[in-house]
């Protein structure tokens, strides 16, 4: 089943450490929703006729959307796509955007999965990320939405913010698994140039954790979601067993998706499209060419195989080898066979039967590993 993704750019206020797509002026909400109501209709033979069977509002933050843009962005989608009657339609939230009645309306609209904000419940950290929640709304956000019916429920934290040790992530953890959710995506602090944190590190007035303490951090995030029964089927994602985000799965799986929005991005097998990440240019694209200003890059073999090696390898799945051999062309046994045992010895990665498998020492190093065993421009040719 393909996917749609929803890009909704509107935030309360810019997160310190964020580079995303988004504005703090809702000026052009309105217009905006009309535009990607518009592009859904324009783009209806993307996914060839493919069951949709998850939507995702991203963003930026979806909770902003009222219960009417919601249901309009829905009725329209299933309007004009096939949609499963099993559809997981995932929103995310910050938490002070979900009050009782806020969470009602969006049961009420169709959402069944929810993924709220949290990245911290220590509000010292909360206040350095300019988050526009408190660590008392981030516990009653999730209780609340407990409390309305949702029993699929994602939150995000982050780790690898300064501290004198690892205290803080220790409770911050143990605060999650007393609330219950049954997934979580944890990401380890990234300073992006073109932020505040971006900018006061340069400046020297901010200094970023060390890699080996943002290792540590996560080895202990490693241990707790074993401790607690979550299962890591992706470098940055713990679920309770059959929680895992379908919508995000397919991404790592190669599924095509169709993307909405400013700077939302879409797969179809042999090309990747993206489109401008600039609100009112993309609205008046749509309203006057009756097209979103995007690119598109078509992908040769070797670009779909160091694809499949960069979503995969971060995968409780793995990477199959004979699929890589047969459907793109690469050999990496053939390739690699040296470096592939460096892993074996090291106990960085194993293959069992055919299939490539990071171990748990070897998801610290997953970017490396993947970079070294990516289709080199002198390879391609």
């Amino acid at each position: 089943m393909s996917g749609i993704y929803v890009h909704v750019p509107f935030c309360k206020q810019a997160c310190h450490y964020c580079d995303f797509h988004f504005s703090t002026s809702m000026a052009l909400k309105t217009d905006l929703v009309q535009a990607m109501v518009r592009e859904l209709e324009l783009r209806q033979d993307y996914l060839q006729g493919q069951e949709v069977g998850t939507i995702y509002f991203g963003g930026g933050t979806p909770s902003l959307l009222s219960q009417q843009e919601l249901q309009l962005l829905l009725a329209t989608i299933r309007r004009i796509y096939k949609v499963s009657e099993e559809v997981e339609i995932t929103l995310e939230a910050n938490p002070d955007d979900l009050s009782p009645g806020k969470l009602q309306e969006l049961r009420a609209a169709g959402v069944n999965r929810l993924s709220i904000g949290l990245q911290s419940f220590h509000e010292p950290h909360l206040r350095l990320m300019n988050r526009a929640h408190t660590a008392t709304e981030s516990i009653n956000s999730v209780k609340d939405a407990q409390a309305a019916g949702f029993d699929n429920i994602t939150v995000d934290l982050i780790y690898g913010i300064p501290a004198p040790d690892h205290a803080i992530w220790q409770q911050d953890l143990g605060t999650l698994f007393s609330l219950g959710v049954q997934h979580v995506s944890c990401y380890a602090l990234t300073i992006e140039p073109d932020t505040a944190l971006g900018r006061w590190s340069k400046k020297g007035k901010f200094r970023p954790a060390e890699d080996e303490y943002t290792a540590e951090q996560f080895e202990i995030l490693l241990q707790q979601m074993q401790q607690h029964g979550f299962v890591q089927y992706e470098i940055s994602n713990f679920c309770q067993p059959g929680y895992e985000s379908r919508h995000n799965s397919n991404y790592w799986r190669g599924v095509h998706y169709l993307g909405i929005g400013p700077s939302a991005h879409s797969f179809n097998g042999h090309s990747r499209q993206h489109n401008i990440a600039h609100n009112k240019k993309y609205i008046d694209g749509l309203q006057q060419q009756g097209l979103a200003p995007f690119e598109r890059e078509e992908l040769t073999l070797a670009d779909q195989a160091n694809d499949y090696l960069l979503t995969t390898l971060r995968t409780i799945w793995g990477s199959d080898l004979e699929k890589l051999k047969q459907e793109y062309t690469y050999d990496v046994a053939a390739t690699h066979p040296a470096y592939l045992q460096e892993l074996e010895q090291k106990g960085l990665a194993h293959v069992i039967d055919n299939v490539l498998y990071l171990t748990d020492k070897g998801k610290l190093l997953a970017d490396q590993i993947t970079m070294d065993l990516l289709l080199e421009e002198t390879e391609k040719a």
